[in-house]
């Protein structure tokens, strides 16, 4: 049987992460894996999860299964810390899964239950592993246009006359904030006239919120997703605590679904508890607890935000100091917009051959599309790259 299988394309960002470390140079700079790194090149665990996780060890007398749907206080976290006050809690639907990946497959799946025949329109570009979920699932993908590569700006024209075709039983994913991988956003302006497009076609919003945060603030990211959750009949949401946590590999996320009409929650709770029994039955749970042991504890959650914002802070320096650096080297402010852009990653606008070009003279890796990773940078590194930005022509 195992010889009727066919070979599965790539993932190119794992590809890359094999090249770049087989490759000797000292001197080689990884900005293609999208993981949060600090000025010495590590990825930290925070110190408010050391302290949960010891809370946890010294209290836990048990690792039996929490729920199907996970635990009810991560769930009631989480969901205050995405949604604030902007939905009633009775009108949302949860279930904690194995990352926000695992949020985003279980929301295509729900989708797909409810009606077999919808549509997801998709930012071009988006996250890769969208696409590839939605092709794995047979769902029909429609892109809309979302990045202009001339401005490295949001096509705000070209976004909405794409999102004007969709119609009811179609779903439109949204990026709650910091794009990936462009980094390029929309303004509370460009938010309203999208939510009033949906209300208008009947098409019901997804949101995938994987950096809140890492963009103008904790609250300040939530505000787009808040004003979509409240706005507009129906909408799933995917969550996930990898980023602004720094759990990465204790994969914890949470699928919320919302509904204006609270009698729908019921059904909406069931179905997607289902699903996790159908896929992974019980969610992880040392995540979930740590996140929620963060967030209900006072001097916890302080210290938390407290050293969230200075990695956002950072990664705002860094882009920053990138765009004046290659302002200087350039000439010319056409990098000014790195400035501008929020979260972790950026799209240059490079092509292929340049992309190629600062790999191979000077050890800078950046996925073929040219995002990079903000993240990956350091005082040491950012001149580095900019001066392979410059002679690669740029």
């Amino acid at each position: 049987m195992f010889d009727r299988l066919t070979q599965q394309p790539a993932d190119k960002i794992l590809a890359l992460m094999q090249q770049f470390r087989e490759d000797p140079r000292d001197n080689k700079v990884d900005l293609g894996v999208g993981v949060y790194r600090n000025a010495q090149g590590v990825t930290p665990v925070m110190r408010a999860v050391k302290a949960a996780e010891q809370r946890i060890w010294e209290a836990q007398e048990t690792k039996a299964y929490t729920g199907l749907a996970g635990d009810p206080a991560y769930s009631d976290a989480m969901i205050a810390l995405v949604l604030g006050d902007a939905v009633a809690r009775d009108k949302v639907a949860a279930v904690a899964t194995p990352g926000g990946t695992g949020a985003v497959r279980q929301a295509f799946e729900l989708i797909q239950m409810a009606n077999p025949q919808a549509r997801v329109f998709v930012s071009n570009p988006t996250w890769p592993n969208h696409l590839s979920i939605l092709r794995h699932l047979g769902i029909e993908m429609v892109p809309y246009r979302y990045f202009d590569d001339d401005s490295r700006a949001v096509d705000v024209n070209g976004m909405l006359e794409d999102l004007a075709q969709a119609g009811p039983g179609d779903v439109v994913l949204l990026h709650g904030c910091c794009h990936n991988p462009t980094g390029a956003n929309l303004n509370a302006a460009d938010w309203r006239a999208v939510i009033a497009l949906l209300n208008k076609t009947g098409a019901m919003p997804m949101i995938d919120i994987a950096y809140q945060g890492f963009g103008d603030g904790l609250e300040e990211d939530a505000a787009a997703t808040r004003a979509v959750a409240s706005g507009v009949p129906e909408c799933l949401i995917a969550a996930s605590c990898s980023k602004n946590f720094g759990i990465y590999r204790e994969r914890t996320g949470l699928l919320m679904g919302i509904s204006q009409d609270s009698s729908a929650r019921g059904l909406t709770q069931s179905t997607l508890a289902h699903l996790n029994r159908q896929n992974f039955s019980f969610p992880p749970d040392h995540g979930a607890r740590i996140v929620s042991t963060i967030l209900t504890n006072e001097a916890l959650r302080a210290d938390w935000a407290a050293e969230l914002e200075e990695m956002r802070l950072g990664m705002l320096d860094l882009r920053q100091q990138l765009a004046d650096d290659l302002q200087q080297r350039s000439g010319s402010d056409r990098f000014g917009f790195l400035a501008q852009h929020r979260g972790m990653f950026s799209r240059l606008g490079a092509t292929p051959a340049q992309v190629e070009a600062m790999r191979a003279d000077h050890g800078i890796y950046m996925v073929g599309d040219s995002r990079l990773n903000i993240a990956g940078l350091n005082a040491q590194s950012v001149p580095v790259l900019a001066g392979a930005i410059v002679a690669a022509g740029v």
